[in-house]
């Protein structure tokens, strides 16, 4: 069976979005990027293992699909050229009840029972599935236990308030299966459900 893996962009202090409109990330998906060299080479490692990526209706209708389709379009030394690679290749789901059909290529519209449409993805064939959304998408995946794999980029910056994913319940206790500090300060922890 595929694992559901979750990747989010969190701060020191548990957020993974900030109540006011402030660059905090080191990278953020539209604009330049701080990441070292060794972090978007192990980012670009993870996607080889990728078939499918899930994405909120709201990650989709901001863009996300259309600038990784434009940058796989680039010069293949750009530092994020295999990893537009692999978006443009992956079958990509977007989880949606207000949309009625996809937009974009190689991209289909789901609706209704969100995990029913999960584990469904799950059973499917090809490699593991990677999430990307906001804080809801995100704590509504992490509330009903359909996340199989957490890797969590840890950003240096406190914001003392903002969105969480895991205010709603979810996983009373996670393994660590493996953490890794960068030159540029990120530090990604990767976690599983425990038991």
């Amino acid at each position: 069976m595929k694992k559901l893996i979750l990747q989010m962009q969190m701060s020191v202090d548990g957020f993974v979005g900030a109540d006011e409109d402030r660059r905090w990330q080191l990278w953020e998906w539209g604009g330049d990027s701080a990441w070292d060299e060794e972090l978007k080479q192990d980012f670009n490692a993870v996607f080889t293992t990728i078939g499918t990526i899930l994405l909120s209706r709201k990650m989709a209708e901001e863009g996300y699909l259309t600038h990784w389709g434009n940058a796989a379009k680039k010069y293949p030394k750009d530092p994020f050229y295999a990893f537009a690679q692999r978006i443009v290749e992956a079958e990509k789901v977007v989880a949606s009840d207000k949309l009625q059909a996809s937009r974009w290529e190689r991209t289909r519209v789901v609706s209704g029972d969100l995990p029913r449409e999960v584990n469904a993805l799950k059973a499917g064939e090809g490699g593991n599935i990677a999430v990307f959304g906001g804080a809801g998408f995100a704590a509504a995946l992490v509330s009903a236990g359909l996340v199989d794999e957490f890797q969590l980029f840890i950003n240096p910056a406190v914001l003392g308030s903002g969105r969480r994913i895991f205010d709603q319940g979810g996983f009373a206790r996670l393994k660590l299966i493996g953490s890794k500090a960068y030159a540029c300060g990120m530090v990604v922890n990767r976690y599983a459900p425990a038991g």
